[in-house]
């Protein structure tokens, strides 16, 4: 019996049980973030398989990176940041994508409309991707932090690398000057 006791508590089996103790860990965390994960990176990118291959890609990446992380804590902000560096990896290497696709935004909204609200409403859409297309990349990524991934401004900061404040600030001057470019067509006189 001292072979078997020897066994089980030897290094061997420690770090065996140490690893299936770290996998069923992470397997949580994954099940936990994957739907945030996914509709920021979709957000982003506007293609199912796309988002699928890259939201695979992060989770890769913060399997390996794993023992990196400092503060457990952190974890979602650390998290979102990967995903934020590969999305912008991505674009490199694809050039520029649409932040929102139209028909998306679109399929979400409201159902029970009239003919006459639907072409509003498209309308409406066309012109806020229109508007946040002008927007510098750095506002977009905080919006898509924001809006997409649902994260707080605590969280958006530790990924953008600047105070809460000022990504509130940030995302409150952003969002008025989307309002500002929305009114601004319907301003002008009519010809």
């Amino acid at each position: 019996m001292p072979i078997l006791s020897n066994l089980l508590t030897s290094p061997r089996a420690d770090a065996t049980a140490a690893a299936a103790s770290r996998l069923d860990e992470f397997a949580e965390r994954y099940k936990r973030f994957l739907p945030r994960v996914f509709a920021y990176v979709y957000g982003r990118v506007q293609s199912v398989p796309l988002a699928e291959d890259l939201v695979a890609e992060v989770f890769e990446r913060a399997f390996v990176k794993a023992d990196s992380l400092r503060h457990e804590e952190a974890f979602s902000t650390w998290l979102f940041t990967i995903a934020r560096n590969v999305v912008t990896s991505y674009g490199r290497r694809r050039g520029r994508e649409p932040v929102v696709d139209p028909d998306i935004l679109y399929a979400i909204s409201p159902s029970s409309v009239s003919v006459e609200q639907d072409v509003v409403l498209r309308e409406d859409v066309a012109s806020l991707l229109e508007c946040l297309r002008k927007l510098p990349q750095r506002e977009q990524d905080i919006i898509a932090l924001k809006f997409d991934a649902g994260l707080s401004s605590g969280q958006i900061a530790r990924i953008v690398g600047l105070s809460e404040a000022n990504v509130r600030v940030i995302l409150f001057r952003t969002l008025r000057r989307l309002r500002v470019m929305m009114d601004a067509p319907s301003k002008a006189p009519e010809p």
